[in-house]
């Protein structure tokens, strides 16, 4: 279960890096016209680093599709090798939660 609350933060916070880079970005267009050598350094600096992260947050994609995808090869490789114990886990899982909503009610 801590691992699926990992992938949610690690989910969530990419999110976060996004909504950022964007504000960023929208940030440095709104200010391309502002005069003076001190703007202009600053403006190459936020744009260095909006690329740097953009490149991060690329890499962390790619990284999270990729174990995604070893997830589901490996539970597929499970489910062919076990086919009744996962016939047994979901049939528990689905009784599990039946009796859950069964008491919500």
């Amino acid at each position: 279960m801590s691992t699926r609350l990992a992938e949610v933060s690690k989910e969530k916070l990419m999110q976060d890096l996004r909504v950022v880079v964007a504000d960023a970005e929208e940030l440095l267009r709104a200010t391309a016209g502002q005069a003076g050598e001190k703007a202009s350094v600053v403006r190459e600096r936020i744009q260095e680093n909006v690329n740097a992260v953009k490149l991060r947050l690329a890499s962390a994609e790619e990284d999270a599709v990729e174990q995604a995808k070893q997830a589901a090869k490996v539970t597929d490789e499970y489910v062919h090798d076990n086919p009744w114990t996962a016939i047994g886990v979901a049939a528990s899982v689905g009784v599990i939660i039946g009796m859950l909503i069964g008491r919500g009610r």
